[in-house]
């Protein structure tokens, strides 16, 4: 894969990134899962990963930063993306009671110092916050993450889940540019081209980052109208191209401009991934997708 621009601001990446965002309940063995995904997708170009200090029970990091050190790849030949701001109680986070979202200074800072000490590097390529926590101090936030991009810690500060008005929101605070907002966005999920979130990245020179982009396989197996709906009519124009459903699917991303940012673990479906950069789907094809998610046939 030709490695491509997250912004006009931001470094060049993969334009699939793997994400371990589902690890949590879904991986048993994960150093040998991790090393396999790992290699596949540097086999198809997929040189981008996207970590979080909370993912797989706060373990995925120091599992992938352990691949490092195996130097089965070079640090330089790949571009790592972590997150804070989750924190979900598990027995290495004392004191974590509840599920909230902290964006507090002290907990970036942590976070960082414990994500490239886990990572085994000196830098995070991009360093995103998870959410906006609304209790925070958006103007200590907003000096911490520009501090440490200072320090060369970070290299450049993205964010996720965040609505129009807390990316703007963010944004006022800082003198320098946010390369990426990660969302969710497939074919059962299209409100970020409803509230604003597609166009504001855009407008923002920034190209989207779609998480589910299979929608945590509901595409292929769901039952429910709409996922019947929409699965008929990946059935109908898949045999027009001559590809599974599934690539399909986020080849209509992928002319939206977004980047799919996969979570899937079967290697059959990353591979279904990878193809969809082959797909050239025509403009009306890309709206019978999208009325077919909307109901409107």
């Amino acid at each position: 894969m030709e490695k491509i621009y997250l912004s006009d601001a931001g470094p060049k990446v993969s334009p699939a990134i793997y994400g371990f965002y589902r690890w949590n309940n879904e991986v048993s063995d994960t150093t040998a899962t991790m090393e396999k995904i790992v290699n596949l997708c540097l086999e198809l170009g997929i040189n981008t990963f996207d970590h979080a200090d909370s993912n797989g029970g706060y373990q995925c990091e120091e599992t992938f930063g352990n691949l490092i050190a195996k130097k089965s790849f070079k640090r330089e030949d790949i571009v790592l993306f972590t997150k804070c701001g989750l924190r979900l109680p598990h027995v290495s986070q004392p004191g974590v009671y509840v599920r909230h979202y902290d964006t507090s200074s002290d907990h970036i800072q942590k976070s960082v110092e414990d994500s490239l000490r886990k990572l085994k590097t000196d830098y995070i390529d991009i360093f995103l916050l998870d959410h906006l926590d609304p209790i925070s101090n958006l103007e200590e936030t907003a000096f911490t993450l520009e501090k440490l991009k200072d320090s060369g810690k970070i290299k450049n500060i993205g964010v996720a889940n965040f609505s129009v008005f807390q990316h703007q929101l963010l944004a006022s605070y800082l003198k320098k540019r946010i390369v990426t907002n990660h969302i969710e966005l497939n074919l059962l999920n299209t409100t970020a081209l409803d509230n604003g979130q597609i166009d504001y990245i855009k407008q923002r020179y920034m190209r989207p980052l779609a998480s589910s982009p299979l929608a945590r396989g509901r595409i292929l197996e769901g039952g429910d109208p709409q996922a019947v709906r929409v699965r008929a009519k990946l059935e109908e124009i898949s045999e027009k191209y001559h590809v599974d459903k599934e690539s399909l699917a986020v080849a209509w991303l992928i002319k939206l401009g977004a980047l799919p940012l996969i979570g899937t673990t079967s290697e059959q479906r990353i591979r279904n991934i990878a193809e969809s950069f082959n797909i050239d789907l025509s403009h009306q094809d890309w709206w019978e997708l999208y009325n077919a998610s909307r109901g409107e046939l």
